[in-house]
């Protein structure tokens, strides 16, 4: 199997790291490419114009579950022409008392070729089916939920 890596880097640009007196803005670059700016959820203190950890999970899960309904449905010869979503990561107390991501909500719109449909049963079993199979989905303790729009 594969390894697939980040590299992620932070410097100090305060005199002192001090308790709420630093900035957790830092970098992650992919594929010696691409690099983003991370910070904190605004929530907590991060610049809103930069991603934060929360939303890349979000945008983690979501990108895995279109990959993997688009390889089921190349599969099933549906001619898929766009695959839109908008992921939305929940930030609460689990079980433990711990902060976390409580769930992952996805809200994919999927669009066909001129004349091809499926029928709304046929669809949510293709999610299901994608959502089982997503790596990242696998991979996370909490919940993801997907509602499908038409």
């Amino acid at each position: 199997m594969s390894d697939l890596s980040v590299e992620l880097r932070w410097d100090r640009t305060e005199g002192d790291l001090l308790p709420d007196n630093y900035s957790g803005a830092h970098s992650v670059r992919y594929n010696d490419n691409c690099e983003i700016r991370v910070d904190a959820a605004p929530d907590w203190g991060g610049n809103p114009s930069y991603t934060n950890p929360e939303q890349a999970l979000a945008a983690s899960v979501s990108s895995c579950h279109m990959l993997t309904f688009l390889a089921l449905a190349a599969k099933a010869k549906w001619p898929v022409t766009k695959f839109q979503d908008r992921a939305v990561a929940h930030l609460g107390k689990n079980a433990k008392g711990r902060m976390c991501v409580t769930r992952i909500d996805l809200h994919p719109v999927v669009e066909f070729d001129d004349g091809f449909s499926v029928a709304e049963a046929e669809m949510e079993k293709m999610h299901e089916r994608a959502h089982r199979f997503c790596f990242i989905a696998n991979s996370l303790s909490d919940e993801v939920e997907i509602s499908i729009s038409y």
